[in-house]
């Protein structure tokens, strides 16, 4: 079952016995022998491909499935050992700035861990934490209360600040959002929200002009002249080439916190606490 697990996901037979340190051949046998068990065909050749049969994407779900819980059922009884399938998911800042750094210490540290990443939006990432579907996730802080089997760890802080090509750099903030065209945040994003919500109590009604969800894009959209924007300083990296300033505002408010929800029902908790273990090391040896 790992063995076609691995063809489908790495694309080709060849591909998968080198990911799997095996010959040609031994995978053939083995899914051979996987397709006589199942009395169905799993795969087919295509050129130098394979591609699944319909039967074969009937059970892949289930496969990837049971594999884990064998993955699980080994860390649980190796007490001293851990090993095992960490199921993590993120949301696109932190996947990019974030998650690396933290996965590559721990993959060091403990190379039996592997781990699995979803990218999604922060609330489809909450509701896979709260079904069970993931272990962890780095997301935006919920506008709402977390049910109890839940924890959350603030990991990041970002100010709201203007965004605006450098020639504006001498120019009062709330002046620019009021004058300049508006490139918005998204407001259905819970970042863009707190945005809007910093221009209502302020007063401020802006010329809009563009409204869109990707901060990236917002950034070059900025750097070609088409308006400033109200956004969280989000982490690095940012696009290369780009000639902006970030304004502050007084009183720094608060665009949106990033951190870490997990479960404490997952039956892989050890493998999170280990996680949370190098998150806490880092901030320390940050500050």
């Amino acid at each position: 079952m790992r063995t076609f697990v691995a063809v489908v996901e790495h694309g080709s037979m060849a591909a998968a016995a080198r990911a799997l340190t095996l010959s040609p051949s031994a995978v053939a046998q083995q899914l051979h022998a996987l397709e006589r068990e199942l009395g169905a065909p799993l795969i087919v050749r295509v050129g130098r491909t394979v591609r699944m049969t319909e039967q074969g994407d009937r059970i892949l779900a289930q496969s990837r499935q049971l594999l884990r819980d064998v993955a699980d059922l080994r860390s649980l009884a190796r007490d001293g050992d851990l090993s095992g399938e960490l199921r993590l998911g993120a949301c696109t800042t932190p996947l990019i700035g974030m998650l690396p750094e933290i996965l590559a210490r721990v993959s060091a540290k403990f190379p039996q861990i592997n781990v699995y990443i979803q990218s999604s939006n922060s609330a489809q990432l909450y509701a896979e934490v709260e079904a069970g579907n993931l272990d962890a996730a780095f997301v935006l802080e919920a506008p709402h209360a977390l049910p109890k089997t839940c924890e959350w760890q603030v990991l990041r802080e970002e100010p709201l600040v203007v965004l605006a090509p450098h020639g504006l750099a001498d120019r009062d903030p709330h002046a620019l959002l009021r004058e300049e065209p508006l490139i918005r945040y998204d407001r259905n994003q819970w970042g863009g929200r707190r945005a809007d919500e910093y221009l209502r109590a302020s007063g401020i009604v802006p010329r809009e002009r563009f409204e869109l969800n990707a901060l990236n894009a917002i950034a070059v959209m900025v750097d070609r002249g088409l308006g400033v924007s109200l956004v969280p300083d989000w982490m690095a990296p940012w696009p290369e080439g780009l000639n902006l300033c970030r304004l502050p505002l007084p009183g720094a408010p608060i665009g949106r916190r990033i951190g870490i929800v997990w479960s404490r029902a997952t039956v892989r908790l050890r493998l999170v606490d280990v996680l949370l273990d190098e998150i806490d090391t880092d901030s320390r040896s940050s500050r």
